[in-house]
């Protein structure tokens, strides 16, 4: 054959590709396509995640049971509204990411057809669709069989003994010349079978990643896939082979239909080169940024500089699971306005219910913003709704009142209802990178406790409250924001004396990252009663439907599948994983970096040794009691509730002195100039993470600390070091006067 020559090809497809961008809108489908469905028996709930008082909150339920609602503020018995549902009904869910092209193949006949895909499958339990235009047994496709094999659908299936090795990429090319079908894996030819008949493509979209059956989307893949084209002539031996040797870097050329070079990287659509204007939508998100098949994502650098866009061996790749979801796209079942008049806070909508005739409840929650006719309180408390997030790794958990929750979440209401999180890998291994947000949360239910049960301990929602509620109590007027919103909107921190990081903030952006240290520079002050601050990077998809992280290290919480190259956010293309490795560590902003987690029992609390009795938080203006050496945060007694637990932080130094070796070009930071520790707490038996991730014994005992810092670049800072720092202000009276200086100092009296 006559060499191909790609400039001229791609001049001749300009023009059509332009032509078709124009028409994009008309290409894609809007709304959901015709998908298989899952209902989930239970009830089960969303809302917004937050709103400003005065506005509406819409609740989308699905229910086989009667339920009665009530929304009131957590904490407090004073209903809002009261609703009853006798007669509920189920929404489904339709779980599984693919691509979708409306028009596919619709209205052609072939005399010659070749189908060219690189994929590396994740699975080998069942049929899946890689690349088809077909309803049931009718049509065109390629497929992963059950039990790893190619099988592919021209007029008739066949199924050809070539393994898809799990987790590797092979190159497949299936081509047809009017005759005879010849597969060619990697290159190589594999076997032929006879087909002497035309073919017809049946009335049906064409979809990446998935089948058809009944006029729906089925037969989910759990793969990845790279450059897949679709060709009118059978490529010969020799293009199956320079197309393998290619390694999905090179476009394809001549009687090109179709071809998706997935070189967007992010979104929801995807663009044919092929001239048809064959564009796709993806739904159900899929996975963007994990490479091609040229890409030797273990080759990236851990610490080094890297840029994706600058990689020429990178390629593109899209990855596809079959337990996708992120937005449950329910319809609303009730809406309740929100008085203006509402104080800012967490707030639930409690679903009251009968299950085989024991009383259950199921609480959505969500928080009410000050509206904004109302002037400004004081204090903004920032709620850590993302590590709410992080954590919510089973949404459509089995009705229960057990409320203790792992991290893994509990038993499941449905088998094939999605059940993966930041700590939890999807149904067949591919890494969990983004959680969804338009999706019930009751991993985030007030009542939930993590760890042991007769504990009480709580690192979400139940951890937070604690703080509310003194703050309330003692007559310190509040605002509430979600990481979500301060992401949204950075600027939303003017006018506040203090910000208050409250419970478990462990999952950042970067635009919330900016705006607390924005606000510190302009004067303002933080008080953190958290623990494992600032450790992960996250981003958020542009329509709130998903929060992304890209967690890299078995040893500190990664995912096991995750190759150091995929750690690249799709939404900016930069770094993710550890804010530290990200440009943007905990310290820079609030003095402290995070040592370390424990099993949550009540022997690895403990409570802070005074280690600066003059300091003037101690003694003004009220005097706090206490001495060199003496503990404090914990109950009168001594006993729980104690700070000092689960998940802590100290200064860089004391990480520093467990990091025994540095990787090259990562050096362990200096505490930062001015930075005061008020108390620490000790444990010598303790193994904690030195600054790369590494557990080392903690040979100081220090595993966390209380610290003050006025920041030479402005701003003040009064850090607890403790997830549970609120657990103990519930308990302590002289943790209470503390913060009670703090805020005096901040400027913040009570109402």
């Amino acid at each position: 054959m006559p060499p191909i020559d790609r400039r001229r090809f791609l001049q001749q497809t300009a023009a059509g590709v332009a032509a078709a961008n124009t028409g994009w809108a008309d290409a894609v489908p809007r709304g959901l396509p015709p998908h298989a469905d899952i209902s989930v028996p239970g009830v089960h709930a969303y809302s917004q995640r937050s709103l400003d008082a005065g506005a509406n909150v819409d609740f989308r339920v699905s229910s086989d049971t009667p339920y009665e609602l009530t929304i009131s503020r957590a904490g407090t018995e004073e209903a809002i509204a009261r609703l009853s549902e006798p007669r509920p009904s189920i929404q489904p869910i339709h779980v599984g990411s693919y691509a979708h092209v409306e028009r596919g193949l619709t209205g052609r006949t072939f005399d010659a057809l070749t189908i060219e895909v690189w994929v590396r499958s994740w699975s080998a339990e069942r049929r899946q669709g890689v690349i088809a235009a077909c309803n049931g047994d009718r049509g065109i496709g390629l497929f992963v069989s059950a039990g790893g094999w190619v099988e592919f659908l021209l007029g008739k299936r066949h199924i050809a003994r070539v393994p898809l090795h799990r987790r590797r990429w092979r190159h497949v090319v299936l081509a047809w010349d009017g005759a005879l079908t010849s597969l060619y894996v990697d290159g190589l030819f594999q076997s032929s079978w006879k087909q002497p008949e035309a073919i017809a493509a049946v009335e049906a979209p064409l979809r990446l990643g998935a089948s058809g059956d009944g006029g729906r989307a089925a037969e989910f893949l759990d793969g990845d896939i790279a450059m897949p084209a679709i060709y009118s002539r059978a490529l010969s031996s020799r293009e199956a082979m320079v197309r393998f040797r290619s390694g999905g870097l090179e476009l394809p050329a001549r009687d090109v239909l179709a071809c998706w070079p997935l070189d967007e990287e992010r979104g929801d659509r995807i663009r044919d080169i092929g001239g048809d204007g064959l564009h796709g939508v993806i739904i159900n998100r899929a996975t963007w940024m994990v490479g091609g098949p040229s890409f030797n994502a273990g080759s990236v650098p851990r610490y080094g500089d890297y840029r994706p866009a600058s990689d020429p061996k990178r390629g593109h790749g899209l990855r596809f699971a079959s337990d996708d979801l992120y937005d449950c796209r329910w319809e609303p079942s009730h809406t309740v306005k929100i008085p203006a008049s509402a104080k800012p806070g967490v707030y639930l909508g409690r679903f009251a219910f009968r299950r085989e005739g024991k009383p259950l409840h199921y609480d959505v929650t969500f928080l009410v913003r000050r509206s904004p006719t109302r002037a400004k309180a004081p204090i903004l408390v920032l709620c850590a709704t993302s590590t709410w997030q992080a954590y919510s790794a089973t949404p459509f958990a089995v009705n229960s009142l057990e409320p203790f929750w792992k991290t893994t979440g509990q038993d499941n209401a449905h088998p094939s209802a999605p059940a993966y999180c930041c700590y939890r890998d999807h149904a067949q291994g591919q890494p969990a990178y983004a959680v969804g947000m338009k999706m019930p949360w009751p991993v985030a239910g007030p009542d939930v406790i993590y760890g042991q049960r007769d504990l009480s301990y709580s690192h979400l929602v139940r951890a937070e409250l604690f703080g509310h509620r003194w703050l309330e109590q003692n007559g310190y007027e509040f605002d509430v924001a979600s990481d979500h919103d301060l992401h949204l909107d950075p600027d939303q921190l003017r006018g506040y004396k203090v910000v208050v990081i409250n419970g478990h903030s462990e999952y950042w952006s970067e635009e919330s990252y900016r705006a607390v240290d924005e606000f510190l520079r302009s004067g303002g002050a933080a008080i953190v009663m958290s623990g494992n601050t600032m450790f992960w990077r996250v981003s958020y998809d542009q329509d709130g439907s998903a929060m992304e992280c890209r967690k890299h290290g078995i040893d500190i919480g990664g995912r096991e599948g995750a190759d150091i190259g995929e750690i690249f956010h799709s939404h900016d293309g930069r770094r993710g994983s550890l804010m530290r490795f990200c440009g943007l560590p905990a310290w820079k902003v609030l003095g402290l970096e995070c040592v370390g987690w424990w099993p949550v029992t009540e022997a690895h609390f403990g409570a802070y040794k005074v280690v600066r009795p003059d300091h003037f938080l101690f003694r003004e203006p009220e005097a706090v009691g206490l001495q060199a050496g003496e503990m404090f945060g914990q109950a009168p007694d001594g006993q729980p509730p104690r700070a000092g637990g689960h998940e802590c932080d100290v200064r860089p130094s004391l990480i520093r002195a467990i990091t025994r070796q540095n990787p090259t070009g990562a050096p362990v930071p200096d505490d930062p100039a001015g930075i005061v520790p008020l108390a620490q707490i000790v444990d010598r038996d303790r193994r904690g993470v030195d600054y790369f991730g590494r557990w080392e014994p903690l040979e100081h005992g220090v595993y966390a600390e209380m610290a003050y810092w006025e920041r030479p670049q402005g701003g003040r800072v009064l850090n607890t070091g403790c997830i549970a720092g609120g657990w103990a202000l519930s308990a302590d009276p002289k943790m209470q006067a503390l913060m009670r200086n703090a805020l005096h100092h901040f400027g913040v009296e009570r109402a």
